[in-house]
């Protein structure tokens, strides 16, 4: 699925889904740049990003792949 990453003016990480018109924010990550690994959203959804650079400017859309079906 497309999704948007951005940060918003406190340094929060947040997902915007269009297709669904959601938002959330990002709680938990499980690697500390966030790319190639499993993020898990304020919803309870865990998407897996691709891998990109570290210098990687946000925001930006990607291809996520959602893991559960919540």
């Amino acid at each position: 699925m497309k999704i948007m990453l951005r940060k918003d003016g406190a340094g929060q990480l947040s997902v915007y889904v269009p297709k669904k018109d959601l938002e959330e924010p990002i709680v938990s990550m499980e690697k500390p740049d966030m790319w190639g690994g499993i993020v898990t959203l304020g919803n309870g959804w865990q998407l897996e990003l691709p891998e990109a650079g570290p210098g990687t400017v946000l925001p930006c859309t990607v291809e996520a792949r959602k893991l559960n079906d919540d």
